[in-house]
């Protein structure tokens, strides 16, 4: 079965989302497939071999699945905490960590950049650790300050809650991921996954529709407590299909990716969003990365001529 999402080419975000889809349609169905098409409207098209559509199928297992962390083997932080509430904060990250003797960095010093492990009902794992790359690739690595990718999936997942209040075992939805996303509007989740947009706290920055920079106004979306709108789906999908591979960082902060017109599997297809397989009919595109404090923030895409 061969079927079609719309996908906004010059938004980065969307094009590593479509290369994450793929990526699971791979690993979910098997023998999977995908192109892009331009002609009449953009699109991302998925084929795979049975009869089920392949979208559909990646975001009922991303609905219900739980993540969790991995760290190195008797890992600790080298900071100890400094109190009673920092200490059960620590112990609490701890008992959500798979413990693993492989683990991709040399240096694994903060809990902020720990690869992750989405669990499926199959409780066959995958793992998502691009952001923790210890080899020569780039780590394209966009997130910075206190938050964790643990954090970050579990928000772009199963969405933000306040404290419970007394008597209560969780507290109210602040903000909407891809299980509430997927609760209340299936049919259009399915069809057009990449433009169902919801507020957001932090994110990957995959996303460019939820990218800000402080200008010198008197204005932080932080400082004033306001929420950025993006897609959870572009955000998570992303960090997926981007675990094999990276787009091309051509000078500093200056990247370009490609989209491909042949349906091509996943090994294939890594190689021409990295802009490595010349003999494709394919578009080009590049962006800057600028920055908000330590934050890198993807930009919108302009097309390479």
């Amino acid at each position: 079965m061969e079927t079609s999402i719309p996908v906004d080419l010059i938004n980065p975000g969307q094009v590593f989302a479509c290369l994450g889809f793929l990526e699971a349609a791979h690993v979910l169905c098997g023998g999977a497939e995908g192109r892009f098409d331009w002609h009449d409207e953009e699109k991302f098209f998925l084929r795979i071999s049975g009869e089920v559509n392949p979208f559909e199928k990646v975001l009922e297992f991303l609905s219900k699945v739980e993540v969790r962390a991995i760290a190195p083997e008797r890992w600790r932080p080298k900071k100890e905490p400094k109190n009673e509430g920092e200490h059960e904060k620590l112990e609490k990250e701890l008992q959500e960590q798979i413990k693993s003797i492989e683990f991709p960095s040399t240096s694994p010093d903060t809990s902020s950049a720990m690869p992750i492990q989405i669990i499926g009902q199959s409780k066959k794992p995958v793992t998502l650790s691009h952001w923790a790359d210890g080899s020569s690739r780039n780590e394209f690595k966009l997130y910075s300050g206190n938050r964790s990718a643990l954090d970050i999936a579990k928000a772009m997942l199963l969405g933000t809650r306040g404290k419970p209040r007394k008597g209560h075992n969780r507290g109210n939805l602040v903000t909407k991921g891809l299980v509430q996303l997927w609760e209340d509007a299936r049919v259009d989740l399915v069809a057009r996954p990449l433009d169902i947009l919801s507020p957001m706290g932090g994110s990957f920055n995959f996303d460019p529709r939820g990218a800000w920079t402080q200008i010198d106004a008197g204005y932080s979306p932080n400082n004033h407590k306001h929420k950025v709108v993006a897609s959870p789906v572009v955000e998570i999908l992303a960090a997926w299909g981007l675990e094999h591979t990276r787009p091309d960082e051509f000078e500093t902060r200056k990247v370009r990716y490609s989209v491909w017109a042949g349906a091509l599997p996943p090994m294939l297809a890594r190689a021409a969003l990295a802009c490595r397989i010349e003999a494709l009919l394919q578009r080009r595109f590049s962006f800057e990365l600028t920055m908000s404090g330590k934050e890198k923030i993807i930009t919108v895409a302009q097309e390479e001529t």
